[in-house]
């Protein structure tokens, strides 16, 4: 049985490191045509040569999301070398850890610009190209944060709400246009990935994940699992993403609560943080002269492989016709 990607065209944001550079392997395994796109040439170039041993065929390309005019240069070369483009996944972003009385003003909008902004861009470039063929599928990367805002990251979980909101205005306008084009998108829980090593940061100890944290290959398999089925709406990645959305609507006020009392320890270990440690907002970390710092960060040993709940959100018709079946025989088994 042929694969659904083999050799589709498919672009992944941020693809140098973390999510995207685990999406951009995966859909190597499908023998995709990939162009990974990110500012770090160092990370970029050793994301290539995972998505070609992986079966895929790579085209890295340094561009930076919040100038448009990159983008769209980008995806005219994408399109020249690889093929019209059948997928867009955007996952890039940059951010600040900070309270928000300590971040500059510049530095609130440069990670406002790279992370909303670039998401905007993103989509522009890729419906651009879409629209007139009737056909494709964006992919846009959210987060429990796009819903619920927790202290220490207001540059990310404003920009994050400002794509749900962008997310579902198009959305609506491509529905009215009957178009062919289909976006979803998926919301991620902690993630293991290197952004806690590179991004700036004015905490007094090393940055973390708010647990529990989940590794890069969970949230890949379910944005590649969303290209392939994207008529749904919205999918929830992880438990704890389903407990915090759910907290959200149902106790906003008391949620806030806990945060503000527990939402400063949870985010910062138990060590200090280095004064040395990189700041990816400006330039890369891992970009010509920088490291390569793969697909995951330092966070191995607590990190989970599997989200059961993942799972049985993208089978719940399968579950919900079992569950069916065996309450039927219960109640056939009660009556005999």
């Amino acid at each position: 049985m042929a694969d659904a990607f083999a050799d589709r065209v498919v672009v992944v944001t941020g693809a140098s490191g973390g999510v995207g550079r685990a999406t951009a392997r995966l859909f190597g395994t499908r023998r995709a045509r990939v162009a990974l796109l990110a500012r770090g040439e160092t990370g970029l170039q050793a994301a290539a040569e995972e998505v070609r041993d992986a079966g895929g065929r790579p085209l890295p390309l340094t561009v930076d999301m919040a100038h448009f005019d990159q983008v769209d240069r980008a995806a005219d070369r994408i399109e020249r070398e690889l093929g019209p483009i059948d997928v867009w996944v955007n996952v890039a972003f940059s951010s600040v850890f900070a309270e928000f009385w300590d971040i500059e003003p510049e530095e609130f909008r440069r990670a406002t610009e790279v992370t909303y902004l670039g998401f905007v861009h993103g989509t522009r470039a890729a419906l651009d190209r879409m629209r007139p063929r009737g056909r494709g599928v964006i992919v846009q990367t959210g987060s429990a944060l796009a819903k619920r805002g927790i202290p220490l990251q207001s540059a990310y979980c404003g920009a994050k709400h400002a794509i749900q909101g962008f997310y579902e205005s198009l959305r609506c306008e491509l529905m009215h246009d009957r178009s062919g084009v289909q976006m979803t998108m998926v919301h991620l829980p902690a993630v293991n990935s290197p952004q806690f090593s590179w991004l700036l940061s004015r905490l007094p100890r090393h940055a973390q994940p708010v647990p529990p944290i989940y590794q890069p290959e969970v949230a890949a398999r379910a944005l590649v699992y969303a290209a392939e089925h994207p008529r749904r709406r919205e999918y929830w990645v992880g438990a704890s993403t389903v407990g915090t959305l759910l907290a959200n609507r149902l106790v906003p006020g008391l949620l806030d609560r806990y945060l503000a009392r527990t939402g400063y320890d949870s985010q910062q270990t138990g060590e200090p943080r280095d004064p040395d440690q990189p700041a990816n907002l400006w330039e890369p970390a891992d970009g010509k002269d920088g490291k390569d710092f793969g697909a995951h960060g330092v966070f191995d040993g607590r990190a989970h492989q599997r989200s059961p709940q993942t799972w049985a959100a993208q089978h719940r018709l399968a579950l919900g016709a079992a569950g069916g079946a065996l309450a039927a025989a219960g109640v056939c088994w009660w009556r005999r």
